[in-house]
C-alpha cells in the first residue's frame, strides 16, 4: 500500500510540475516586447561632441562611434540635410558618395560599418560647432515633432524597403543635375528622421516624397538628355 501512495505521490509532484513548466512558458510567449529604450537626442549628441575642447578635429568615424547603433541613419541625415539648399557645384557629389555606401547597408541590414578612407575624414572642431550651431534650431524643432508611431512603417522589412528608396535617391543625388539634389535630400533626411526616431509616419511620408522625386528627377533628366540630343542634331545640320 505504501508503495502505490509513494507512487501517487510522485506521479502527482511530476504532472504539477509539467503545468507549471508549460504555464510558465505561455506566460513568456504572451508577454509584450519590452518598450525600445529611448536614446539621446541627435542634437544633444552633436552639441556635446562640438563642444568637447579636449578634440582639435571632429571626424566622420567619431559621429560612427558616438551614435552607435544609430550611426547608419544619423550620418544619412548628416550627409542629406546640407544638399537641402543650394549648394557649390560638386557638393552633391562629394556628399552623395557616403550616401550610397550607407543606403546599400541600411538595404540589407548590415552592421554599421564604414572603410577607412570615409572614417578618417575630418573637420576642425570649431568649424563642427559653427555647423551644429546653424543647424541645431532646426534639428532640435524636427526631432520634437518625432514619436514612435506606425512601427509598421519604421521597422523591418519596411527599414529594408526605406534603404532602397534611399539608395536610388543617393544615386540621383550623385548625377549632375542642377537643381536636381534638393527633393532627392530632403526626401532622404526624412527618413532618416523616421528611423531615428522610430516614427513611421515621418517614414510613410518618405516613401510617398520617393515617388515625387524619382518622378521629377526623371523627368528633368530626361529633359536634358532630349535637349542635348537636340543640339547635337543641330550642330550636325
Amino acid at each position: 500500500m505504501a508503495y502505490y501512495v509513494a507512487k501517487f505521490k510522485a506521479c502527482t509532484f511530476i504532472i504539477i510540475g509539467i503545468m507549471t513548466i508549460e504555464n510558465t512558458d505561455s506566460q513568456r510567449r504572451r508577454r509584450p516586447r519590452p518598450p525600445r529604450p529611448k536614446g539621446r537626442r541627435l542634437s544633444s549628441v552633436l552639441r556635446q561632441l562640438a563642444a568637447d575642447q579636449s578634440r582639435e578635429r571632429i571626424s566622420i568615424g567619431d559621429l560612427f562611434q558616438t551614435m552607435g547603433d544609430r550611426a547608419i541613419s544619423a550620418l544619412m541625415l548628416i550627409f542629406a540635410l546640407p544638399n537641402a539648399f543650394p549648394t557649390p557645384p560638386g557638393t552633391s557629389a562629394v556628399l552623395g558618395a557616403p550616401l550610397v555606401f550607407l543606403a546599400v547597408q541600411l538595404t540589407f541590414g548590415l552592421k554599421p560599418w564604414l572603410p577607412k578612407t570615409i572614417a578618417a575624414r575630418s573637420m576642425r572642431r570649431e568649424d563642427f560647432e559653427s555647423i551644429v550651431g546653424r543647424i541645431h534650431r532646426w534639428l532640435a524643432w524636427a526631432e520634437r515633432m518625432l514619436q514612435p508611431r506606425l512601427a509598421i512603417f519604421a521597422e523591418p522589412p519596411a527599414e529594408y524597403l526605406a534603404g532602397l528608396s534611399c539608395l536610388l535617391l543617393s544615386i540621383v543625388l550623385v548625377l549632375p543635375v542642377p537643381l536636381g539634389n534638393i527633393l532627392p535630400a530632403i526626401t532622404i533626411s526624412v527618413f532618416a528622421f523616421g528611423i531615428l526616431g522610430r516614427d513611421g509616419l515621418f517614414s510613410l511620408v518618405g516613401f510617398l516624397m520617393t515617388a515625387v522625386s524619382l518622378v521629377v528627377a526623371g523627368g528633368v533628366i530626361y529633359g536634358l538628355v532630349k535637349t542635348g540630343i537636340y543640339l547635337i542634331m543641330q550642330w550636325f545640320a
